[in-house]
């Protein structure tokens, strides 16, 4: 379980950026959070990992506070937290297996990392991964010559080596064409239900949220607004979130 409890962050004074989220996500869960462009969406998947420090509140993972944890403990707890990101955050001179198995950088020491020493088990798992993704036939080929689409299936593989409880999708598909798109949208919903993962996504596309996500999110100018089933989301609130009429994302 995942819960947020009155998180709070402002990054200029008077001016805050979250004002008391909370939200519960239990395991098996694929959570869309929309809302206009600077709600405050991306700033809640950094707090959740700790990229950024927010003010107050609690992050709750298992009942564990991440906001209390030391540097030891944080870093066990971001091994948990696997990261899905826009532009894909992989090395392109390297390979894809290579890009894949830097997951497993969190259990290393530097030395361990830094020469890529990673053991038989790990590499078979990675492998067994990109089959998962359908990239086996591209293991050996740099990630400078992928498509988009691609790229973010790499990605996708290299946060589940990491076995996480939660991955963070920062817009995934902001970058991908739309039947990229509907691909790994399908993946990250049928891995969360594989998996009994908690798939977080920030999302623009409406109806890309409606038809994968279990539960949505809706943030504006830093405050929840909607907090429910997909199946909830109703033109009413899609006005509030967006202060204008985009109900023809619904269809």
């Amino acid at each position: 379980m995942l819960e947020v409890k009155d998180l709070q962050k402002s990054y200029e004074k008077d001016k805050p950026a979250l004002t008391d989220i909370s939200f519960k996500i239990k395991p098996g869960t694929f959570v869309a959070i929309i809302g206009p462009s600077g709600a405050g969406k991306t700033t809640i998947l950094r707090s959740l990992n700790q990229l950024i420090k927010d003010d107050d509140g609690q992050i709750l993972l298992d009942g564990n506070d991440i906001r209390t944890a030391n540097k030891s403990q944080l870093r066990k707890y971001r091994r948990q937290i696997g990261m899905v990101f826009q532009n894909y955050n992989l090395v392109e001179r390297l390979t894809v297996i290579e890009n894949v198995l830097h997951g497993r950088l969190g259990y290393k020491s530097t030395l361990a990392g830094v020469f890529g020493r990673y053991t038989k088990e790990e590499k078979e798992e990675a492998m067994s991964l990109l089959k998962k993704v359908g990239l086996e036939d591209f293991a050996l080929q740099r990630c400078s010559e992928l498509s988009g689409g691609q790229k973010q299936r790499v990605g996708i593989a290299r946060s589940l080596i990491q076995h996480p409880k939660v991955i963070l999708c920062d817009e995934p598909i902001a970058s991908l064409d739309p039947a990229s798109a509907q691909n790994v949208m399908e993946l990250l919903k049928s891995l969360t239900d594989e998996y009994n993962l908690i798939c977080i996504a920030n999302l623009h596309q409406i109806n890309m949220a409606k038809k994968y996500a279990d539960q949505i999110i809706g943030i504006r100018h830093g405050h929840l607004v909607f907090d429910e089933d997909a199946d909830l989301l109703s033109e009413d609130i899609l006005r509030t979130l967006y202060d204008q009429d985009i109900t023809k994302e619904l269809e």
